[in-house]
């Protein structure tokens, strides 16, 4: 087998000899890059960055794998076909990403900044800074890199309209406090403000207890904390519920006398929602399954 530097090579000089006739610099977690006017052969390298891409009508030609699905989440699967897939976000297969040619490369620099030379070397790279919270920004980024702007705004402005209709369809349920748990074999944590599904919460207006109401992605929780969930609802998620252990470690949790003595799980207000869309996922489309589920939980009609 080739090595990679080896491969890499020509694939970069090839590069040189083809810059684009027009391109436009992008400002970006890495520096700056030029990008082609309107790049044809995309690849991404974030399970955000795949939803940003589709949501503005952008199929990448390859993609890595998503944190929960074969290979990508079932919602996703569809727009899909025929993409090639590239690993993980964390090891994504740099050699199958030369042999595809593409004429840009997005990723996020929390993922790949240890590769970003390599990656440059196959095509222009464009980087977000991190991801979960700031789903929206990114999103911005990456219909930028694409040539996408106006159709990455309107996404936005769409799921900021469901946003606003929600809150308003709320009415005075939108005071209720929100808490958010994930529950599993290697750790519970409680979710904060800057995790996504925090941030989600926090745009319609909800209340978060004292806990959560603070900066931040998540906080590790013990059993003997349980209190400190109370609020009016309870959303809660684990693993997998194919998974004996995890399923084992929830029914503990949930069957814990403190969990039990919670006044919204009395009320028969605390929830199971799908772990991949509510944490794993990250992007615009889990984003709306996740209203979904709000106006699901609340009886209110679609705004879909």
């Amino acid at each position: 087998m080739k090595s990679l530097h080896l491969l890499l090579a020509p694939l970069a000089l090839a590069g040189l000899l083809a810059v684009p006739t027009f391109a436009r610099e992008i400002t970006h977690a890495m520096g700056v890059t030029d990008v082609p006017e309107n790049p044809q052969r995309v690849v991404i390298l974030t399970n955000e960055g795949n939803e940003a891409l589709l949501a503005v009508g952008v199929v990448p030609v390859g993609a890595v794998e998503s944190w929960k699905g074969n290979p990508w989440y079932d919602y996703l699967m569809p727009q899909l076909e025929g993409v090639t897939l590239l690993g993980t976000e964390g090891e994504p297969n740099l050699e199958l990403i030369a042999s595809l040619e593409p004429d840009l490369i997005l990723g996020s620099k929390v993922r790949q900044e240890k590769v970003y030379e390599q990656l440059s070397a196959i095509a222009p790279t464009v980087m977000t800074e991190t991801l979960g919270a700031p789903w929206k920004e990114n999103l911005l980024v990456y219909a930028d890199a694409v040539g996408k702007s106006s159709e990455g705004a309107a996404a936005l402005a769409a799921f900021d309209k469901r946003i606003g209709a929600i809150r308003e369809a709320l009415g005075t349920s939108v005071e209720d406090t929100i808490s958010l748990v994930r529950v599993s074999p290697a750790r519970t944590r409680m979710y904060l403000k800057t995790s996504f599904p925090g941030a989600i919460f926090e745009a319609i207006g909800f209340k978060r207890p004292a806990t959560q109401d603070k900066d931040g992605f998540a906080e590790d929780l013990t059993k003997e904390r349980i209190p400190e969930l109370a609020a009016t609802r309870i959303f809660y998620f684990s693993p997998d519920p194919t998974d004996e252990e995890a399923e084992a470690n929830l029914s503990d949790w949930t069957a814990d006398p403190l969990w039990l003595g919670l006044d919204a799980v009395k009320a028969d207000h605390a929830k199971r929602v799908d772990d991949a869309t509510w944490i794993a996922a990250g992007g615009i489309f889990a984003a709306n399954i996740v209203l979904d589920d709000i106006e699901a939980t609340y009886g209110l009609a679609s705004t879909r």
